[in-house]
């Protein structure tokens, strides 16, 4: 029996890895083919994988099967040579010998995620397009990461797409001025792809390390770049770190995902709360401010037992408003609006959001409605929750707050 979490880790990891190193190593022009050329790799994986079981070495099986299909290609179609590269080397079965190796993957990716960030794509399509190659999200997992439906997902893709093809060549070297006028951008999908491993959108686990571990990983690539040496790169960092440091203490076996006055503190990653304080540190050394650094100082207090904390948030949740506007950052506010002020005025705050649908909102009007003794507002949301939650243990954990609100009604 394949283990079907395993195999969507595997293919999940392995789909940005191959289509970089398709369009880097070997020069795919067509973003199309190199996606397809990976899918028929998968294809192939699930047929043999079912009968024989995942290989030991299920990535290196997944690399030589489409370096296979990309010299099939070659061979089969005279065509084929006017979709890659045009000066290919003759003796192409060369290519064959060469390993595609974790550094060679860590190159591909690099430039690829400055490639997809080309200024002729609007943000959107940027991020929609990253996120699918560089992340290997599907459609359902890009709309939830920008709020976004599939259909304009999908819209925004097949443009990208349309825009890019025959653009992703990477014989010609980007500039020092490529690589700087991109970098928000690339900043801003490793900070999608951390939030949905944080608050993982589409499987029943509640962090999905793997995303998570990845996003920081790339940041910290980033930031020991020379070239990327710079202060709201390390903020990032420093964000995630702050994040990460509360992983144990956010999960737990019997009530699943725990909020933040229910998680044991003494589970907190000390370590990482460390090393994400030293590249605060490090990002406070620029006068420019950006939001990540108000991000990260806002985690950061998050691990700290100060008797002013909440005001603090608050007052950097307000700046981080006027920086840019999100509903989610609003709807986080109202949090720390409760605990700095009153559970009414966040209740006040929080209805003026148009929130209504997402079940994380509806969670938390329930909780301010817990915090200012209104049980039957606590259970009339924690009933709109329950209609919203997808997840079987986020439904779990909802019904556990129902009965215990229904108890003290």
């Amino acid at each position: 029996m394949v283990d079907n979490q395993k195999l969507s880790e595997i293919f999940k990891t392995e789909y940005s890895n191959l289509i970089a190193v398709l369009s880097h190593f070997y020069v795919v022009n067509d973003l199309q083919l190199a996606e397809d050329i990976v899918s028929e790799t998968f294809v192939r994986a699930m047929r043999s994988w079912s009968h024989k079981g995942i290989p030991q070495y299920p990535r290196a099986w997944l690399r030589k099967v489409a370096q296979n299909l990309y010299f099939e290609g070659i061979r089969r179609q005279k065509t084929f040579d006017d979709r890659v590269r045009k000066d290919l080397h003759e003796d192409h079965e060369a290519f064959d010998t060469i390993d595609i190796t974790e550094k060679l993957i860590e190159d591909s990716q690099l430039r690829m995620m400055f490639v997809l960030c080309d200024p002729r794509l609007n943000r959107e399509s940027q991020l929609c397009i990253a996120l699918r190659i560089l992340c290997g999200f599907s459609t359902e997992e890009i709309s939830k990461a920008l709020l976004s439906n599939k259909e304009s997902v999908n819209k925004k893709l097949y443009r990208a797409k349309k825009t890019l093809k025959g653009q992703l060549s990477l014989q010609d070297e980007l500039t020092e001025e490529d690589y700087h006028k991109r970098l928000d951008n690339v900043l801003r999908v490793i900070y999608l792809l951390f939030n949905e491993g944080y608050y993982s959108s589409t499987i029943e686990e509640e962090i999905r390390h793997d995303l998570c571990w990845e996003a920081m990983r790339l940041g910290v690539f980033l930031s020991n770049q020379q070239r990327f040496q710079v202060a709201h790169v390390q903020a990032l960092v420093s964000l995630m770190c702050f994040h990460a440091s509360r992983f144990k203490a956010r999960l737990s076996s019997s009530s699943g995902n725990l909020l933040y006055e229910e998680q044991d503190k003494s589970l907190w990653d000390q370590a990482l709360i460390k090393k994400g304080l030293e590249y605060l540190k490090y990002a406070s050394k620029d006068e420019q401010v950006s939001k990540y650094h108000i991000e990260a100082t806002i985690a950061f207090w998050h691990t700290q037992e100060d008797e002013g904390k909440w005001e603090r948030i608050l007052m950097l949740y307000n700046k981080l408003l006027t920086i840019e506007y999100s509903p989610v950052i609003a709807m986080n506010r109202c949090y720390a609006l409760a605990k700095a002020q009153s559970p009414q005025v966040a209740i006040e705050a929080a209805l003026n959001l148009d929130l209504a649908d997402n079940v994380h909102y509806c969670c938390l009007v329930a909780e301010l409605y817990k915090m200012a003794d209104d049980s039957h507002q606590e259970v009339l949301y924690l009933n709109k929750a329950l209609k919203l939650a997808k997840k079987e243990n986020q439904k779990t954990l909802i019904e556990k707050k129902l009965q215990k609100a229904l108890l003290s009604w």
